[in-house]
């Protein structure tokens, strides 16, 4: 992967750049902002970390130049401690913090972080296979389903029951539908204690059983609705 390096302390910067090609990262060094938001158009930029303090354009004015036109992820790296920066430079778009002076392996420990967020997200966003809302996570390719991070132990029937619901998320899908779209099979009256079963087994497991359903909604006479 790569990642942009700009502090005008040489010596930071070239630590920076030990400790990251320690841990295999491709590193794109620079002492100033000059010249920078050229050269990002003819590289494949992963991460960005960026002095704040700096005598051309400063680490802020450059987030915030970068942030018109890309989304990696961007670590400020500052003598500067007060609170006020650290909101100025959040605001601007960065993703994470860290003050001079600072110990490298904490520095790299965070940039692998950011990855990992931004990788996540990124094929979340563009997997048409992952739903993710309201601390539901739900992936039809693993067939694996987390709520507050925490993997639900589900049946095939009740993770398809809750794909179904939150693919539709927002909508009331009709008892007839449900039963159809998961069990493949022609709907009778008999099964909708079938699906009764299964809600309230899928309810269980999501701890959310109480009448006033944060997830799962129970339209009486009609289906069930996940709140989008």
């Amino acid at each position: 992967m790569n990642i942009l390096v700009v502090d005008d302390e040489k010596e930071i910067a070239d630590l920076i750049e030990i400790y990251l090609q320690n841990e295999d990262f491709k590193v794109y060094k620079y002492y100033s902002s000059k010249n920078i938001l050229t050269d990002l158009e003819n590289i494949n930029i992963d991460l960005a970390i960026l002095d704040v303090m700096m005598p051309d354009i400063d680490g802020f004015s450059l987030c915030s130049k970068i942030r018109e036109k890309y989304n990696f992820p961007i670590i400020f790296v500052t003598a500067k401690v007060e609170d006020i920066d650290k909101i100025s430079g959040l605001t601007l778009g960065a993703d994470d913090y860290v003050t001079k002076p600072f110990q490298p392996l904490e520095l790299v420990a965070r940039v692998k972080a950011q990855l990992r967020r931004y990788k996540k997200y990124d094929n979340q966003i563009n997997n048409p296979n992952i739903i993710d809302f309201r601390n539901i996570i739900i992936n039809s390719d693993t067939h694996e389903c987390y709520l507050n991070d925490k993997l639900l132990n589900l049946t095939p029937i009740e993770f398809d029951i809750l794909w179904y619901l939150c693919k539709n998320r927002g909508v009331v899908v009709k008892t007839e539908e449900l039963f159809m779209e998961v069990w493949k099979e022609k709907y009778f009256e008999k099964d909708n204690n079938t699906i009764m079963v299964h809600i309230r087994h899928l309810r269980e497991k999501m701890y959310d059983t109480n009448k006033n359903s944060k997830y799962i909604k129970t339209i009486w006479g009609v289906g069930y609705k996940i709140e989008a």
